[in-house]
């Protein structure tokens, strides 16, 4: 018992740490990316004022009504400020809360990233591991050829090629994911066969299957659970473009929507969403991997 309660407090300070090191990191990330479209050219720009209807009162309101931008510390001070109280403000361009442009679109990037994330697993898992079960040098050029033709092409390349095919999103989030998930997860289950103790177990009659699930994948478990966490950035990443071009109403195409506009009170908010997703994606595979090590300890 005394040991369980030593792990669980070791698991719960590591845990605490890491969430402080999350608020630390997503305020910051806040702030650099108030800052970076601050100082973009263009910033004071704003394409409603070229509308020929407006007179030079309704140009000196819009004008005016982002003349609170200019300082980002007090900008940055007032957004957090009103964040707390739940006021994440509104979208210049779209003339909108913030608060619900994200409620309204965060369902379909979940279920386009989601589905893509889990279809891009499935197909590189299958291929790396058939490919280190049969041990086929043509089997092993195809896997490696496939997903190098897919790393060589662009996103926006392969959302085009959905939208002219008429195919799903999360079909291209997946083709663009698929690649990097294969490669790494191909290498290490590739390291973990050569292992001397996989040689033993062969020799003693163990079958591929009871091989594989003994021990291979606890040697490259905690690598593929931070690989799982990885993944989940590069996915939110590859739904940008995917959106983008693929007039999908996601998170996607709003921070795209919003880098055009630079409507700064959007895009704060939006890299605050992706680096808390990011971090507790990546931080929750920390700990799992930590749990893992401290049990088998």
């Amino acid at each position: 018992m005394a040991v369980s309660k030593t792990r669980l407090w070791k698991i719960a300070r590591r845990l605490a740490r890491k969430l402080v090191a999350i608020a630390a990191l997503v305020l910051l990330g806040g702030l650099l990316s108030a800052t970076l479209v601050r100082l973009a050219p263009g910033f004071n720009a704003d394409e409603r004022e070229l509308d020929p209807s407006l007179n030079v009162e309704s140009i000196r309101a819009l004008r005016q009504s982002r003349a609170g931008e200019h300082n980002i510390l007090r900008f940055y001070a007032i957004y957090l400020r009103r964040a707390i109280h739940g006021d994440l403000g509104s979208s210049h361009a779209l003339g909108q809360p913030v608060q619900s442009l994200l409620r309204e679109r965060w369902p379909v990037t979940l279920r386009i990233a989601g589905l893509g994330l889990l279809l891009a697993w499935l197909l590189a898992s299958t291929l790396s591991l058939t490919a280190c079960l049969w041990r086929q040098p043509a089997y092993e050029i195809f896997g490696i050829t496939v997903s190098g033709a897919f790393l060589c092409i662009p996103a926006a390349v392969l959302a085009l090629l959905s939208v002219i095919l008429n195919a799903p999103g999360y079909l291209a989030i997946a083709l663009i994911v698929f690649p990097k998930i294969y490669r790494y997860s191909r290498n290490l289950l590739a390291k973990a066969y050569t292992m001397p103790h996989i040689t033993a177990a062969r020799a003693r009659g163990l079958g591929e299957g009871r091989i594989l699930a003994w021990h291979v994948l606890p040697v490259a478990g905690p690598q593929m659970i931070a690989l799982a966490g990885i993944t989940i950035s590069i996915a939110l990443g590859a739904s940008i473009p995917v959106e983008a071009l693929c007039g999908l109403p996601g998170i996607g195409q709003l921070a795209w929507q919003a880098a055009l506009s630079r409507d700064l009170p959007l895009l704060v908010n939006l890299t605050v969403l992706v680096t808390l997703v990011t971090l507790l994606a990546n931080s929750g595979a920390d700990v799992m991997i930590y749990m893992l090590k401290t049990r088998d300890a």
